[in-house]
């Protein structure tokens, strides 16, 4: 009796494996084929995002930046941009920027990104941050793995209640609608809030969107964030994001898929920014510029004062092919918490607005370009918030920061439960 259990056994067990064998899974098996298939898919993002290096930089926040032929960014993995010719700066800036004969890719300003310290990327390179293994696994899927989730947008016009806490997302902003946009301009201070639970974020932006805020919507944007599930940690990074269907398919973070023309040696997407802002103490700003160059209708990004990162080649986009019609500057963060309650995850400083310099984040010099191509104040300049007493916005105008607001606070309070 004991024999035949045993042959019993071992049939079942052959059984067993050729069930696994056949696709006839079992959970187990299910589990550990899942597991080699997720790695292979994995693996071969990793190869389509990090492109081969000329040289390769050691930062000292844990990054590795990778210096990469500019011909070979991963925008060119796009079909459409198979035979296009890299524009190296472009035809037009705004009028009132400053001279136009200085326009060059090339830096007037030091801008510190913590990798600089160990070295630089050559011309003819642009500076790549390295995605490793456990930055796609931290996301919900490979495809996902560089993208917002969907309806991440503030609408101001239609701010009802069930806007509230949608997706978690919650934001302070100031805003203009109502005209045709041809990018926008403002100094932001930046600072390193905290983040209560990992799957959430901190950022401070400018929004260029056109189309509805439904299906169709084009959006890019650029500014910094704390983004511990993008990025592993909780450092200020400088970031661009593009979308042309509400976040759905299309677009992503830095230079994630492919998209992003970047023609610049210095800056690196996705790398830490330092120093940063301290309460009562130093603050530091840096300065974003999105236009659209009127003669080839790419949309540029200058950082600083004379980085011109690159561009997003105009057929990216439906809406956006021709002008913004709506432009938003500051907060956004996600709030896990359920049932309208808060985590402490902070907005800017994580102070509020009436706390004023030095406490407070901040957005000063807030331009637009208009239909001529010149710089100018905005028009109409409105304020949102889902909820004041979790993150609030305040405006202002003087002589020497133009257009301004004070924005953010630090989620959970007495009056934010």
């Amino acid at each position: 009796m004991g024999a035949v259990h045993f042959s019993l056994v071992k049939l079942n067990r052959v059984f067993l494996v050729c069930l696994c064998l056949l696709g006839l899974l079992s959970l187990s098996c299910a589990a550990r084929y899942g597991s080699s298939r997720q790695k292979f898919e994995v693996k071969k993002h990793l190869n389509r995002l990090n492109k081969p290096a000329v040289k390769s930089i050691q930062s000292p926040d844990g990054d590795i930046i990778d210096c990469v032929p500019i011909s070979k960014q991963p925008a060119f993995d796009h079909p459409f941009l198979k035979d296009h010719k890299i524009q190296m700066r472009p035809n037009y800036h705004p009028e009132g920027l400053f001279d136009d004969s200085k326009v060059s890719a090339k830096p007037k300003e030091h801008i510190p990104q913590l990798w600089h310290r160990y070295g630089k990327c050559s011309e003819g390179t642009i500076p790549m941050r390295r995605t490793r293994e456990d930055d796609v696994l931290r996301a919900s899927s490979v495809k996902r793995y560089g993208k917002k989730k969907h309806r991440t947008v503030p609408i101001p016009k239609s701010a009802e209640p069930d806007l509230i806490n949608q997706n978690g997302h919650q934001h302070a902003i100031a805003y203009v609608e109502g005209d045709q946009y041809y990018g926008a301009k403002a100094t932001l201070n930046v600072w390193e809030p905290k983040i209560q639970h990992a799957n959430e974020f901190s950022l401070s932006q400018i929004w260029l969107l056109g189309g509805s805020f439904g299906q169709d919507l084009n959006s890019i944007e650029a500014g910094w964030q704390v983004s511990p599930d993008l990025y592993g940690d909780n450092n200020t990074r400088l970031f661009t994001y593009w979308t042309s269907d509400a976040y759905q398919a299309t677009g992503c973070y830095n230079l994630l898929c492919s998209g992003f023309i970047q023609i610049n040696s210095d800056i690196a997407m996705g790398a830490s920014i330092s120093p940063v802002s301290g309460y009562r103490s130093s603050q530091f700003d840096i300065s974003i510029l999105i236009w659209k160059d009127p003669k080839e209708g790419h949309w540029w990004m200058q950082f600083g004062n004379g980085y011109v990162l690159g561009y997003w080649p105009s057929f990216l986009f439906s809406y956006l092919t021709e002008s913004a019609s709506m432009i938003e500057w500051g907060g956004e963060v996600v709030n896990t918490q359920a049932d309208g309650h808060h985590t402490w995850t902070q907005m800017g400083s994580g102070h509020f607005p009436e706390e004023g310099f030095s406490k407070a984040s901040y957005f000063r010099n807030i331009q637009v370009v208009d239909g001529s191509n010149n710089l100018k104040a905005p028009k109409g300049l409105g304020v949102f918030t889902d909820k004041s007493n979790c993150y609030d916005v305040q405006t202002g105008n003087n002589d020497d920061w133009g257009h301004f607001f004070y924005y953010g606070g630090p989620g959970k309070n007495k009056n934010c439960p």
